[in-house]
């Protein structure tokens, strides 16, 4: 494409559009392996320019690739169209409702500064990364994001009420929560907008018999709970009218996880829960082999932990080589084939401190596990980071 049409358009945006090396090189890449070089990065300054981009990229056979805060493992925002970064100028909270428990938020706003604002009101945005102090709730939509607490919380698409967007056409919509009467009717309207031929081709989908039974039989299992990316029509076909009791039907359910694929999201409502207890203790389980944590994860899970994160042989040994990462392992005894973190949040110390010994008495009659150490405090986030340095080497 000639540079031309490229400032011609930066020309015409109210933000920003960088077509310079040095820009498109430090947008080629996420927190992953991948690189490719994008054709130009944008930083739009609001909905217009957001329009105007997409407007280009369908003249021009383009792609934009929304992007927040990159952090990103797989790729997900790196690609060869123009990098669309809201991480700059949609950054705000719009609107809290505390009795209803929501929070409505654009795309730039940080997951752990958004909870910074909701703890004085006693309230909590549960899915997490581990990159939760710069990662952006746009991003954390767009993954389907979960975290470690999620057989708690579960993942962000159980939190994501409304969202708000462009589509590919440049027109507005608002993808919430319909009852079957509504559905029907947003389905049979005579208007000849995208979103009313997006609701009348899921219904034609949905509706027909055996795709509904190749779903069904090529799907992931109900049983397997954390799945993160990826289309998920068999949501969609769990709600009414297709499910008889299911759900409303809410197009959300798509947009969580389809990583900015299917369209270019403005604002996004949220649920948020009530505070989680304000005790905190993890129970660091040694073993032998990563087969014997495993096993006694099943019986981890039986006494409602509110995580349980693995730590292999291999970080174990990438802290022995690192001088500050080596103090972050005094809670690791012998040579363990893997540490299960188990962690338990109640009211008291002593709560948790009752319940982590249960589950040690579970673990040691099923012959499971050789170290049960309890951290508490300061010594939580000393494990944590011993943990989050492996991931790095």
């Amino acid at each position: 494409m000639k540079r031309e049409k490229l400032r011609e358009l930066a020309a015409n945006l109210d933000g920003i559009l960088y077509d310079d090396l040095t820009t498109r090189t430090l947008y080629a890449t996420d927190a992953s392996a991948y690189r490719e070089m994008p054709l130009a990065v944008a930083i739009p300054e609001n909905n217009n320019d957001i329009k105007k981009l997409i407007a280009f990229a369908r003249a021009e056979k383009t792609s934009l690739i929304p992007r927040t805060a990159g952090t990103s493992l797989a790729g997900q925002v790196v690609g060869h169209g123009i990098i669309v970064d809201v991480s700059r100028k949609f950054t705000n909270i719009l609107e809290l409702n505390k009795e209803e428990h929501w929070v409505r938020v654009q795309p730039g706003v940080i997951r752990d500064e958004l909870n910074m604002f909701l703890k004085p009101h006693g309230l909590y945005f549960g899915p997490e990364t581990s990159t939760a102090n710069r990662a952006m709730i746009g991003g954390m939509v767009g993954n389907n994001s979960c975290g470690s607490n999620s057989v708690v919380y579960g993942s962000t698409r159980e939190h994501l009420l409304e969202v708000k967007a462009i589509l590919s056409d440049g027109s507005d919509v608002h993808f919430k929560s319909m009852n079957i009467d509504e559905f029907h009717a947003r389905c049979e309207s005579s208007d000849n907008t995208l979103e009313t031929a997006l609701y009348r081709q899921i219904r034609g989908m949905l509706g027909n018999y055996s795709t509904q039974e190749e779903i069904r039989r090529e799907f992931p299992k109900k049983s397997i709970a954390r799945r993160n990316t990826g289309y998920a029509v068999d949501m969609l076909l769990d709600s009414a009218p297709f499910t008889l009791g299911g759900e409303d039907f809410n197009f959300c359910k798509l947009i969580a996880g389809s990583e900015g694929t299917l369209a270019f999201i403005t604002e996004i409502k949220l649920n948020v829960s009530p505070l989680p207890p304000k005790e905190a203790g993890l129970l660091c389980v040694h073993f032998n082999t990563i087969d014997e944590s495993l096993r006694a994860n099943i019986i981890a899970m039986q006494f409602k932990p509110s995580a349980s994160e693995l730590i292999d042989h291999f970080i174990l040994e990438c802290t022995k080589d690192n001088i500050e990462q080596r103090k972050n392992r005094f809670f690791v005894k012998g040579d363990p084939g893997a540490i299960l973190v188990i962690e338990f949040c109640r009211d008291t110390r002593e709560e948790v401190t009752a319940i982590a010994g249960q589950l040690q008495q579970a673990l040691e009659a099923a012959g499971l596990g050789y170290h049960f150490p309890l951290l508490f405090g300061e010594d939580t986030k000393r494990s944590g980071r011993c943990a989050k340095r492996g991931w790095v080497c």
